[in-house]
């Protein structure tokens, strides 16, 4: 383990291999033929380390006496470039809420460089909030308190939900004051300053491929492939061109579908599935207006921007990875130069997400693998019949899920009355069931579906083993955004201590945690509407 951070050991393959911006200077402007620019981050008056993930630091080989040098805040707000370290920002375009924007790029993030190593190889490591780059068009570049608290823990916290994901090394405060207009209504006021050092073997995305394939910079679109698979596909490297394009192309489908997959499976909304916001390695990217859902309704979106269309709300984000790999595969084109082939292999998406969607729908419900086809369609209602269940009166999805995964089979055939099988998920409902006639109804419709879904998995084994197995799919805790912005309303008055709580809490998402299940309630009424603990804007 390393005992400083100078120590690292940098290896910049993406400034190596690949062309520069050859204009030195920081000030926003159009960048042709190059996929980076070189950048400096922004000095700031007093960093200060707020918190850090002892897990990411291991990965990038850190002892904790490194993290405790002083050295360490210094270098991870940008104050201190390291030896080794080659500064950049990336170029990339995108498709934002379905229209092309052009440039886009790095606007407040930039890479300190590529560090090997011993076990997780080679590690990107990217501070965002460190100032303006070329990219930031009228922004300067910086990120506040609030929004960084949430991109360090979301990043933490999906990892641990066994969610593709970049990593937080580190929450650093600035010691200075950046005016963001929050509700965008023309009141902009000064909020505390932060950096995230965010971590990945590459932060490339699909955009960096749509802005060379839109300006007919086809050297520079195969240079930038060729990278990728070198590095992060190496073993498609030997397959001769334009196979190799392909086959890539189908690795990156087969992610991206997995890593949804996933997203569904936790009840996580992204919020921003711009094709700039999607990684090529099929990790979830740009934690912005992000959020769980709470009640479940599969048309909410975290997002006030997306409000009235609800382009990237929970049940449209598998439709949303197909559009924007249609994107991709479009940029692809001139090096593959076989579309029938990349139309296949899109086309497959579908396919790929609904199998990996039974298996986790499937999984969740505990009911293992359908013995045969009439099984199998039973399944089918079964889980269908579930998820209008949870729409049928607001109910919490991730309390309902675990409280099916404790539950015996005796619990509920045993049970007299509806209303006794119906108590036994009554804590995932946002209102208590009454007397009324509406009330009887939903009551009825619980218990008659847990006594189907019974009647199923007593079909599975034995109920130690199926409640192990749900419990491992269906989190306890999640990163509910009310949680967060209790974490960020008590930084902003100085106190540090509930991010390092909630970090803890979310470490181990599917175990019981004594003493901490007021971190797996329901949100609070007072979080109903308020901002940040319901929708939240991009502003940051």
């Amino acid at each position: 383990m390393l005992n400083r951070v100078d120590q690292w050991h940098f290896d910049n393959s993406f400034v190596r291999e690949l062309p520069a911006d050859p204009e030195p200077g920081n000030f926003r402007r159009n960048v042709e033929g190059a996929a980076y620019s070189t950048v400096t981050p922004a000095i700031v008056a007093a960093p200060t380390l707020a918190a850090h993930s002892p897990e990411v630091a291991e990965l990038l080989d850190l002892a904790a006496s490194a993290v405790a040098e002083p050295q360490f805040a210094q270098a991870m707000a940008g104050n201190v470039l390291l030896d080794g370290s080659e500064p950049f920002a990336m170029a990339y375009a995108g498709h934002q809420f379905g229209s092309f924007a052009g440039q886009l790029g790095d606007g407040r993030a930039i890479a300190l460089g590529e560090v090997i190593t011993q076990h997780a190889g080679r590690q990107m490591l990217q501070l965002k909030g460190a100032g303006p780059t070329p990219y930031s068009r009228g922004a300067d570049g910086l990120a506040v308190l609030r929004s960084s608290i949430r991109e360090f823990l979301c990043s933490e916290a999906m990892h641990h939900l066994g969610v593709p994901t970049t990593r937080a090394l580190s929450l650093v405060t600035t010691g200075e004051q950046v005016m963001r207009d929050m509700f965008y209504d023309g009141r902009p006021g000064f909020e505390p300053g932060a950096v995230v050092c965010r971590v990945a073997p590459t932060f490339i995305r699909f955009g960096n491929f749509e802005l060379a394939s839109w300006r007919g910079d086809i050297d520079l679109l195969r240079q930038l492939a060729d990278h990728t698979i070198t590095h992060h596909f190496s073993h498609l490297s030997e397959v001769p061109n334009p196979q190799k394009y392909l086959d890539w192309f189908v690795e990156i489908r087969d992610r991206t579908a997995f890593m949804i997959a996933e997203w569904m499976r936790v009840g996580f909304v992204h919020g921003v599935m711009n094709t700039d916001n999607m990684s090529i390695l099929g990790l979830t990217i740009d934690y912005g207006p992000y959020g769980w859902l709470e009640d479940f309704d599969p048309g909410w979106t975290p997002n006030t921007t997306d409000a009235a269309r609800k382009r990237y709300r929970y049940g449209a984000q598998p439709q949303i990875a197909h559009w924007n790999l249609m994107r991709l595969a479009n940029a692809l084109v001139p090096l593959i130069d076989d579309v029938e082939a990349l139309q296949a292999a899109l086309d497959g998406f579908t396919d790929v997400y609904g199998q990996l969607w039974t298996s986790v729908v499937n999984a969740k419900l505990g009911l293992g693998e359908a013995p045969d086809d009439e099984v199998a369609r039973a399944d089918a209602g079964l889980v269908d019949g579930v998820f209008s269940l949870l729409q049928r009166r607001e109910t919490d999805m991730t309390i309902f899920l675990r409280q099916l995964s404790d539950l015996a089979v005796a619990d509920i055939t045993d049970a007299g009355t509806d209303a006794d099988i119906a108590a036994l998920v009554g804590n995932a409902l946002y209102q208590p069931l009454g007397d009324s006639e509406a009330d009887q109804a939903d009551q009825a419709a619980i218990a008659t579906w847990l006594r189907q879904w019974a009647e199923r998995v007593a079909m599975t084994g034995t109920d130690a083993d199926r409640q192990a197995s749900m419990r491992a799919t269906n989190p306890k805790y999640v990163l509910r955004n009310y949680l967060a912005q209790v974490a960020i309303d008590r930084a902003t008055g100085g106190d540090m201590s509930e991010i390092e709580t909630l970090l803890d809490v979310l470490r181990h998402p599917y175990d019981d945690q004594p003493g901490r299940d007021d971190y797996a309630a329901k949100r609070p009424e007072w979080a109903r509407e308020r901002a940040g603990c319901s929708m939240l804007s991009c502003s940051s």
